[in-house]
């Protein structure tokens, strides 16, 4: 429960930090790129039992529901990871 909790607030963040940089388009941008990572964190029992054919690729074992919500949890805080190692990878030794 926590789990999902906090994966609103930063959601709700995301789109509230979303109007005031873009307007109303950007919020329906990030509010269609939150559905996948809110969905893996609230569900992520429910989408890791799922087999069968995607894509063309079979799925014949479940996943863990703790790395579905994982995964979920990096897709979520991507925006905030990704400038992180952008920045800090300018100050590494091997350049």
């Amino acid at each position: 429960m926590i789990s999902r909790i906090a994966s609103l607030v930063i959601a709700i963040a995301y789109l509230i930090l979303a109007y005031f940089a873009g307007g109303p388009e950007a919020v329906v941008k990030i509010g269609i790129y939150l559905i996948l990572p809110l969905a893996c964190i609230w569900y992520s029992d429910e989408l890791g039992s799922c087999t069968g054919v995607m894509r063309a690729q079979f799925i014949n074992a479940e996943s863990p529901g703790c790395l579905v919500a994982f995964g979920g949890w990096l897709l979520l805080l991507m925006p905030v990871i990704a400038p992180m190692i952008a920045v800090f990878s300018q100050y590494c030794p091997g350049k």
